[in-house]
């Protein structure tokens, strides 16, 4: 198990090296590219000074509450259409055609309908997420054994109680999945928006503020901040997941 856990190391520690030697050696310009030691002391600075903290804060609440209307809109509509026929053959235009459009092409839109405040982000990033969930939750009860739902059946088990006991469960391990890339897709969405639709605070607020400054070691410090914010996140939800969807393979 440890020797395993020197592999999570290793890639970084040679993208560390190679980055040292070509900022030190100033092989690119000071302009584009801060030396490590420089970016890590900037990240100490931000956090003693306690001015990121305030950016983290609004960038999690905008991506969290994103999430959590997608949750709330997306796996319902999502299982509904994988349950039942004529919903999926009702809907399954209007998903595929949304889902072909990039996000970040429907800012205009979302900045119409919903304004520059916290509104159009968390919007955009429940409209994106959403559409995420109701795919993965569609295909995670087309993917449930059927051998399972027919013995079900034959044991007159029907209705909300087949829903309840086989569907639903068989269908969990893929609607998490789809969380985990819902999750990490509302936090690249809110960092962009955050950057381009107007707000004070917010991680992609400090990233393209730093940038317009040619404040560069404090840009390369935010982008290293929200990385490592994004890879917690997810660690975080596959240790949910294991806990909750402990059947999954089985």
């Amino acid at each position: 198990m440890k020797n395993k856990k020197i592999y999570y190391f290793i890639v970084p520690l040679i993208i560390i090296i190679i980055w040292a030697i070509l900022s030190n050696l100033k092989i690119i310009s000071p302009l584009f590219l801060s030396t490590p030691q420089a970016v890590f002391l900037e990240i100490i600075r931000l956090f003693s000074s306690g001015e990121i903290i305030n950016d983290i804060l609004f960038t999690l609440y905008r991506t969290f509450i994103g999430f959590l209307i997608a949750c709330i809109i997306g796996i319902p509509i999502g299982l509904l259409m994988g349950y039942y026929d004529k919903i999926y053959h009702s809907l399954e235009f209007i998903v595929e055609f949304f889902r072909s459009i990039p996000a970040t092409a429907l800012f205009p839109l979302f900045i119409l309908s919903f304004g520059i405040g916290d509104s159009s982000k968390i919007a955009l990033t429940a409209w994106a997420a959403g559409l995420i969930l109701i795919i993965n939750s569609m295909y995670g009860v087309h993917l449930g054994k059927e051998l399972r739902i027919k013995s079900a059946k034959t044991m007159k088990i029907s209705g909300f109680n087949l829903f309840k006991k086989i569907i639903f469960p068989e269908a969990l391990p893929q609607i998490f999945s789809g969380m985990r890339i819902a999750i990490s897709l509302s936090l690249v969405i809110v960092i962009v928006t955050e950057m381009f639709i107007g707000t004070n605070f917010g991680l992609g607020h400090r990233i393209i503020n730093a940038q317009l400054v040619y404040r560069i070691s404090e840009m390369y410090a935010t982008i290293l901040i929200t990385g490592i914010l994004g890879f917690l996140i997810n660690k975080g939800f596959i240790l949910v997941e294991k806990k909750i969807v402990h059947w999954r393979g089985k």
